[in-house]
């Protein structure tokens, strides 16, 4: 009931109590540039030209921002007017404002824009700004002719984004500082209590006596570790933030810096106990006696109270630590017992493995190769790859990416289309096809129709909003700024809606802004009409635009990023061995695997989002089953690694019949690797965006091959050999029960053999479940194969056919 209450708790201070203090500082943000624009001296006004975009600059900065983040955005801010104004000057000095049209604007504004997008090390928050800014410099001087003033129309322009910069920053100060430093420790508290209630909730369900109790409690864990998902992001997103606000951090306490890691060596063995307890058939399990279940007991009191002892200060902040009691492992219960006898068994064993990395704190996340004692012979070594990382970072600041380099045509193109075809339907209203556009650029892909279609709706409703509340308060213009704050509440809220997300919230609140928040721009109904239609040729442009240079839609993205990531599993599978040199490349070959799965991650959700046109619907459900087998092998082969890491050292020190035993091991182990990649090859290439047909034409090649006697290429499917794949796993499991049985007849110290019989059976669950995820993959991939091309699925089923019989006939 507790654990409830605390959960309850977070998810309602995490749905309303934080975006509310924000929502309140954007509006106060917002107040002060209005009642600056509106009602400040006429000395200072007359250098605001464009408050429009001083209410931009401060919707782009405000919300859901800390001190430190306004302090960093106000920096990219500053960073962006130098470089804007400046080559603005000199380009309207060398041209003369006279001499400027609609073509000459447009050519302008997409060759500063290529400029200023084109430095990989600028942020993005600086080319934004920067954006609007070009518009409102070259489009403002079509509009005055030569009227305008060569230093001056850029320094109204500078002046205004300054004064929503300036609004932020008193926004966020008022009316106590919220700072970055405060809501990491915060979140780093609540990340240790929400710890500690898991990993009581999994005790609880290893030690249940029935299933149904068990999967209530998984059920609990299972909404704590969405809330802990959460708090890892805030306190990631934070950590940046808080450097700007204590910048001393960064040199005296780099150990916050690297607060994100440590959270993973906690993350990450609670993550093993669910994997275990979810692949539990039955329950109660033979292995978790009362004996064992008392040692768990006391297990989560020491874990808890180190776990609590951080919640009234951050790892960095610690000085001590309490002791763990290691007589918990030390006389080890399970020493002796059959732990490899049936898949339960090896999850129970699993779980406990995860239990002794939790007691022990060890850095399962990090490369062993960083906890060893640095050798003084490989200073050297460290010192040319510290030079040439430095090389390759200056070489990457001079020349740009082919992904930097898309992103700056894009924008180019982008806004000086939206201008030129702005400023020819309305000279006077030019601006806002330009500016709709500018504020919302992205490296890389996005969902374009769904980004689309929110800033056009949120347009559209903060132009109507503007125009009847204006309607509303005729005659006492004065308050037209009071409607605003219920208002700003509102869109603030709409940010983090599934609905309009942070695209519509901003389109929304600056459609209202530019209509109550200004004045001097004709009748309010004819400029929501003219800001609507110019906004609407903008996101034209943008959507013609994306499709020009990502014209491959999300859902062929996904499968042919879905095929990489298969590659990357196989070549981590390639990597499992009983030496460290392997373990080493594991994880880091794991790490590139978890880079492609985030990857896919971001394409399926940006096809869940995608218009279907006259294509079939997107299989979303199927390729969520794979993108969850694929992270949950992730997972496991960072277990593997460590249990590698282990076994390789503490085998060897054996000797004799283990060593034997080994060799065994390291047999089926390669025997069954190649099981698997097999079957991992042949889905890579299903699930790629090539033909079918090359790899129908390399099975049959291969079956002419064998009847010629020659080696064929293996290309083998799991799920049509699963009793051989079946024995091949209970030939090795069996091999670990003897490693088990060798190192329980020994003369070694009791902590040793507790440690030797977990972790051979955790390697074997480990093993087992990559094997069956494998399997479970397969089948997921011949639905989508089937859904998505019935004549590819009738392919792939004879490949496998061929399969079978080129095995068969070897």
């Amino acid at each position: 009931m507790a654990a409830s209450t605390t959960m309850g708790d977070y998810q309602t201070q995490s749905s309303w109590r934080p975006r509310l203090g924000s929502a309140l500082r954007t509006a106060l943000a917002c107040t002060i540039v209005g009642c600056t624009t509106l009602y400040g001296p006429p000395q200072l006004r007359k250098y605001l030209t464009y408050p429009s975009f001083s209410y931009m600059t401060t919707i782009l900065i405000v919300p859901d921002a800390k001190l430190g983040d306004v302090l960093r955005s106000c920096w990219h801010v500053m960073y962006a007017t130098v470089q804007v104004m400046v080559p603005s000057v000199l380009t309207l000095w060398l041209v003369g404002p006279k001499n400027f049209d609609i073509l000459l604007a447009a050519v302008a504004v997409a060759v500063s824009a290529f400029v200023v997008a084109l430095p990989e090390s600028t942020h993005l928050m600086s080319k934004r700004i920067a954006f609007g800014q070009l518009v409102n410099v070259y489009v403002g001087t079509v509009v005055h002719g030569a009227q305008t003033g060569v230093v001056m129309h850029p320094l109204g322009v500078a002046a205004s984004t300054a004064l929503g910069a300036l609004a932020s920053v008193l926004a966020l100060l008022f009316p106590y500082p919220r700072l970055a430093y405060f809501e990491v420790k915060k979140s780093w508290r609540m990340y240790a209590e929400n710890a500690s209630q898991r990993l009581t909730h999994f005790v609880e369900a290893v030690s249940s006596q029935d299933k149904r109790g068990a999967l209530e409690f998984i059920s609990q864990e299972q909404s704590l570790s969405k809330a802990a998902a959460k708090l890892h992001q805030s306190i990631s997103n934070n950590l940046v933030g808080m450097v700007w606000e204590r910048p001393h951090m960064k040199f005296l306490k780099p150990n916050y810096m690297k607060l994100g890691e440590q959270l993973q060596e906690t993350e990450i063995p609670l993550r093993g106990m669910e994997i275990a307890l979810s692949s539990c058939s039955s329950f109660p399990l033979n292995l978790i006696d009362e004996e064992l279940r008392g040692h768990l007991q006391s297990s989560v009191v020491q874990i808890s109270l180190r776990l609590l002892q951080s919640r009234y200060s951050m790892p960095s902040d610690a000085t001590t630590a309490p002791e763990t009691n290691r007589e918990i492992l030390d006389n080890a219960p399970w020493i002796g017992k059959p732990t490899t006898t049936n898949h339960d068994n090896l999850a129970a064993s699993f779980f406990l493995y995860c239990m002794e990395l939790l007691l022990e704190n060890q850095p399962i996340a990090r490369n062993p190769g960083n906890t060893l004692k640095s050798n003084p012979n490989q200073e050297p070594s460290g010192a040319q790859n510290q030079a040439h990382c430095n090389f390759k970072r200056v070489w990457k600041n001079i020349m740009p990416s082919l992904r930097s380099l898309v992103f700056a045509l894009k924008c180019s193109l982008a806004l000086g289309l939206a201008v030129l075809f702005g400023l020819i339907y309305n000279k006077e209203n030019g601006y806002w096809a330009g500016l709709t556009i500018a504020i919302g650029f992205v490296t890389g892909r996005q969902a374009t129709f769904t980004v689309t279609n929110a800033r056009a709706q949120g347009t559209a409703m903060g132009s109507v909003y503007g125009v009847i509340c204006l309607f509303l308060f005729h005659g006492i213009e004065h308050f037209r700024l009071l409607p605003l704050i219920p208002w700003i509440f509102f869109t603030h809220f709409l940010r983090h809606s599934r609905m309009y997300g942070q695209a519509g919230g901003i389109s929304a609140a600056i459609g209202a802004l530019l209509i109550l928040g200004r004045e001097n721009y004709g009748p309010p109904s004819e400029f929501a009409i003219a800001r609507m239609t110019e906004a609407c040729i903008g996101l034209i442009c943008f959507v013609l635009v994306e499709i020009v240079f990502y014209p491959l839609r999300a859902v062929t993205l996904a499968r042919n990023q879905l095929s990489k990531s298969m590659g990357a599993l196989r070549d981590c599978i390639k990597d499992i061995n009983l030496c460290v040199p392997a373990s080493a490349g594991l994880r880091e070959k794991q790490r590139k695997l978890k880079s492609h799965l985030k990857k896919l991650e971001n394409f399926l959700q940006e096809a869940e989002t995608e218009p279907n046109f006259w294509f079939l619907p997107f299989r979303g459900a199927s390729y969520s089953k794979v993108l969850g087998s694929l992270s949950k092998m992730a997972d496991l082969l960072l277990f593997v690694a460590c249990e590698t890491e282990f076994l390789s050292q503490v085998t060897q020190k054996l000797g004799g019949a283990s060593e034997e035993l080994r060799q065994h091991m390291n047999a089926d182990l390669e025997l069954l690797k190649e099981k698997i990649n097999s079957s991992l090859k042949c889905l890579e290439e299903v699930t790629s965006i090539k033909s079918v047909a090359a790899f129908e034409t390399q099975a049959q090649d291969d079956y002419h091959d064998s009847e010629l006697g020659k080696p064929a290429n293996p290309f083998r499917i799991l799920g049509a050999g699963d009793e051989e794949v079946e024995i091949i796993v209970s030939i090795l499991l069996q091999h670990f029960e003897e490693v088990a049985d060798n190192v329980h007849n020994s003369d070694s110290e009791e902590k040793r053999k507790s440690q030797m019989v977990l972790c051979l059976a955790s390697l074997g669950f480990c093993i087992r479940s990559l094997t069956s995820e494998t399997m479970e993959m397969e089948k997921q991939v011949r639905k989508l194969v089937k859904w998505e091309s019935p004549s590819r699925h009738k392919k792939f089923r004879n490949i496998c056919c061929k399969a079978d019989a080129l095995d068969a006939h070897t």
